[in-house]
């Protein structure tokens, strides 16, 4: 997590403090993560979704595969 002085802080945008809050941080990546099963629909492999999101390939990979158990077992229901 980035530290900042007082300085720092004082000559910051709100919006640029926010966005580095693990917050802010968490939810942006969770974000990302949903992302994923839908750009699989839409035709995006695994390589083209971790480049467009910047994440590594193993993220996607097990995002997608989580995403693939949420829709089997929600279509059993």
């Amino acid at each position: 997590m980035t530290r900042f002085s007082r300085e720092d802080v004082e000559t910051m945008s709100w919006s640029h403090l926010i966005r580095h809050t693990r917050f802010y941080q968490e939810a942006f990546e969770e974000g990302k993560l949903e992302a994923i099963p839908r750009l699989l629909k839409l035709g995006l492999n695994v390589e083209q979704i971790a480049e467009a999101l910047e994440l590594e390939i193993d993220v996607v990979r097990q995002a997608a595969e989580k995403g693939l158990l949420k829709q089997e077992t929600s279509h059993r229901t």
